[in-house]
C-alpha cells in the first residue's frame, strides 16, 4: 500500500508541474524554484510532514521534498547552533544527496559518447 500512496502523491505532484508548463508561461527554472519554496513555506507551516508521513518516498523524492529537506535541516540547525544555522542548517541536510549527484554526474559523463549537434 505504500508503493500506493507514494506513487499517487508523487504523481500529482508531477501532474501539478505540468499544468504549470502546458497553461502558464513559467519558465522550467521558475517552477523549480517555485517547487522549492513550496516545501520550504510548507514545512515550516507544519503542514508537509504529515504528506511525508503518509506518503514517504512519494513526498521525500520530488523537488518539493528538497524544499522540505532544506527547512528540516534549518531548524535542526537553528536549535543546535542557533542563528548561524540559519546558513549551515539546509547546507548540511542536503550534503549528501548533493554529493552523490555530482559524483554520479561525473561518472556518467565520463561513460557518456557526446555527439556533435551539427
Amino acid at each position: 500500500m505504500i508503493y500506493l500512496k507514494a506513487f499517487l502523491v508523487g504523481g500529482l505532484i508531477c501532474l501539478v508541474g505540468q499544468i504549470l508548463i502546458d497553461l502558464t508561461k513559467m519558465t522550467p527554472a521558475r517552477i523549480l524554484v517555485t517547487f522549492v519554496m513550496t516545501g520550504v513555506l510548507l514545512s515550516a507551516l507544519g503542514l508537509w510532514q504529515p504528506v511525508v508521513d503518509f506518503a514517504g518516498a512519494g513526498a521525500l523524492v520530488p523537488i518539493v521534498g528538497f524544499g522540505h529537506t532544506l527547512a528540516k535541516g534549518m531548524e535542526m540547525a537553528i536549535a543546535k547552533e542557533g542563528f548561524i544555522g540559519i546558513f549551515t542548517g539546509g547546507f548540511s541536510a542536503c550534503a549528501g544527496g548533493i554529493g552523490a549527484s555530482l559524483i554520479f554526474a561525473f561518472i556518467a559523463s565520463i561513460l557518456a559518447k557526446p555527439k556533435s549537434q551539427s
